[in-house]
This record gives C-alpha cells, structure tokens and sequence, in this order.
C-alpha cells in the first residue's frame, strides 16, 4: 500500500489527504498547530469547487452549512452605481453544473477534517513539519521536535510560508502586495432590512473596495475591506480600531458606507502572493495550494486551486508507489498553466478592474456594463466551469481582468 504523508493540516492539506484516503493509500497528515482548525471567515465556492467537493465525497457536508448565492454585484463604491451583475442561478447553475456559495472557512475545513476521519486518514498536530530528506524510493519528512516520519510520497500543504517549498525551491519569501484587508463579521439582524441580499456585492473605489456576503445561514455578514496602501511588510490578523478602518475608505457612498460602519473587531491582513514558477515537485516531494501557488483572492479561487489540486493528485496516484515521482511531474504539469493564469487573472483584478481610478474608471464600467448575462458567463466560463482543472487559456481582455 502506497503510504502518503501531507504536510498541513488546513483545507488544501486535509483536502489533499482525503484524495489520497479516497485512493486507497494510507494517508498520514502533519500539523505543526496544537489542534486541527482554521482560523479567518468568509470564503467563496465557485461551482468548480463544488465539483472538486463532490469528487473528495463531502459536497453534501459542505452545501449543508454554505449559503447560496443569487447574484454577484459589481458598485461603483462613489456613486453607487450598479456597473453589473451576474445571476447565478438558472443559466449559470445549468452552464457550470453547479451553485455558487459562500461558507465559513472554519465550516469548510470542519466538513473536509470529518470526512478525513471517516476514511481513515491518520492526524497528527503539533508536528510542524520543517524539511525532507529522500533515500530511494522513500522520503522522510523532519518535524521541529525532532520527529522523522518517512512515506512514498509527501505532499506539501504547509501554506504560505511552506518550509517544505523553502527547501524545494529555495525562492525566499511571499511577495507582498501592498494590499491591507480588514475584515469583520457582524449579526444580519444589525443590518438594515433594505441592505440584506443573498448577494456577493463588490463596491470599488480609486486604490480600494469593499465586499460583503452572507455566511453562517445567513445569521451573519463577512465585510472585507481592501485599500492599496503600498504596505510592505506581512501582517496576519492583528487588530485594527473601527476609527482607523472607516478612515481609509474616504468617498465610500451612503449605502455601502451605512454597512461599513456597523463593523467591529476588524482584522488586519497584509495580502501577499507568488509569481508562477515552472516546477514544484522534488522526486517524491509536490507541493499544492499555497505552498504551491499562493494568489490574491480578488478571483475568489485561492482555495478552490487547493481543492483541484487535490482531485488531479487523487486521480494521479492511484499506481504503484514506485511510479509516484513520474506521477508527481505529470500533476505539476497539468496544473501549472491553470495556476498560473489563476495567479495573474487575481493580480489584474486588484490593479486593473477592482482599484481603477480617475479617466479608467469610465473605462472600466463601460467595459463590465457592455457584457451580457451571456457575455459574463463566458468570461468565467474556463474558472467556474472546469472539471478536468486542467484548463487555461491563453489571455485575453475577459480573463486578463478578471471578469
């Protein structure tokens, strides 16, 4: 029995692990936190997440505790101006088989722990995996406490920061994008009746935007604030005080600005990303998600790419173990053009559609506001609707800005 060992226990790690379980391998996950658990809040499902889900055997789990969304709005954040919308019921569900939804990161990663449980999957925490070492036909992953746990292949899920990449391919750190989120979660029964919608709503502004949706069945309301502050240094969750967060978003109009108001214990996130590289597999060592191709989430597919990842190495390693590195190069090939074009569709949006100012601003709502229903599902169509998650086109005006 092939033995598959997954650095990172979070939703790419335990989605990776679950493919793997699913497979018939015995399936061994690291964590270098105490506990199994995620921690943030809002995250958007595109359909082919839930196909992604369905395959890994918990999309049922997952849609239990989603909310589904009707439409995703596209403000203009001064005037208020509608520039476009996009249904995503009718023609869209039946384009890309699938609904579009929001959950809560922690639901999400709960759904993929149980399902994890059910198949077997050995959990390890507080085992923070810190490099590798190959021998033949095995690999031994090195923990900080000294462990030594050795497999046939180890997958690395360990984020952002992945010392399993930093051994890999030694490119030093995430690049920061000059970017701060704030986020907040507050009660829907402080919401004004009139600005409740099962919407994604996206209000943008010269150098920053606003978005909000419901999650936790709609008991609740995910605000993300983004300014393009030219911050340079990470920051992950510090505090950040309602005074200083209503202050960056100057000329917000009267509607989106009566909700960001209501925000309290905002969060502070430095956004951070990588540019694509060619090749993220060592013999027996592939990396995913994050660790392999970490973006910005103006996409709203970062941990979609995660959940893909983990089907195309699921369906990949189903041979011999001692097939497994000529397997791994075979993922890292199928994946890495989709990823890429992933990776920069998310940059383009923060700088070109999302962050616009001054003459392209006209520019730009005249551009979303000329596609039509059909117009902007094609635009999506190679993202939301993919179920190979090998797909990538070759760039043009719709994907280059991410619409």
């Amino acid at each position: 029995m092939t033995h598959v060992l997954v650095a990172g226990g979070g939703i790419g790690g335990l989605a990776a692990a679950l493919g793997q379980a699913r497979a018939g391998h015995r399936t061994t996950v690291l964590e270098g936190r105490p506990e199994f658990s995620e921690i943030g809040a809002g995250i958007q499902l595109a359909p082919n997440a839930f196909h992604a889900l369905g395959l890994l055997g918990v999309r049922d789990r997952v849609a239990e505790r989603a909310d589904f969304i009707d439409e995703l709005r596209f403000m203009d954040g001064t005037s208020g101006q509608r520039v476009a919308s996009m249904e995503l019921a009718g023609a869209y569900r039946t384009r890309f088989g699938g609904p579009y939804a929001v959950v809560h990161r922690g639901d999400l990663h709960r759904a993929l722990l149980e399902g994890c449980r059910e198949a077997g999957v050995e959990l390890l925490a507080g085992q923070r995996v810190t490099g590798y070492r190959q021998t033949g036909d095995r690999v031994t992953a090195l923990t900080a406490g000294g462990g030594r746990f050795s497999a046939d292949v180890l997958l690395g899920a360990d984020g952002l920061r992945s010392a399993v990449r930093a051994q890999l391919l030694g490119d030093g750190g995430p690049r920061v994008s000059g970017h701060t989120i704030y986020r907040s979660v507050i009660p829907m029964q402080e919401v004004p009746h009139e600005l409740r919608a099962r919407a994604v709503a996206l209000w943008a502004g010269p150098g920053w935007h606003f978005v909000h949706y419901p999650i936790g069945g709609g008991d609740f309301l995910n605000l993300a604030a983004t300014r393009d502050d030219g911050a340079r240094e990470e920051i992950t969750g510090a505090a950040a005080s309602r005074s200083r967060v209503l202050g960056e978003f100057p000329g917000l109009c009267a509607g989106a600005r009566r909700l960001l108001e209501l925000g309290r214990d905002w969060r502070i996130w430095v956004l951070c990303d990588r540019d694509p590289v060619e090749g993220w597999t060592d013999g027996r060592v592939a990396l995913l998600g994050d660790a392999a191709h970490p973006m910005l989430q103006y996409a709203a597919q970062g941990a979609c790419m995660a959940l893909e990842d983990a089907v195309v190495l699921g369906r990949l390693l189903r041979r011999d173990p001692r097939d497994a590195p000529h397997r791994l190069a075979e993922y890292n090939a199928l994946r890495r053009e989709r990823t890429a074009r992933t990776t920069l569709t998310a940059r383009a949006m923060g700088e070109r559609l999302y962050h616009a100012a001054g003459a392209d601003v006209p520019a730009r709502n005249a551009l979303l506001s000329g596609l039509s229903p059909a117009g902007l599902r094609e635009a999506v169509a190679w993202l939301h609707g993919s179920t190979s998650f090998t797909e990538a086109p070759e760039p043009s005006l719709a994907t280059a800005e991410g619409v």
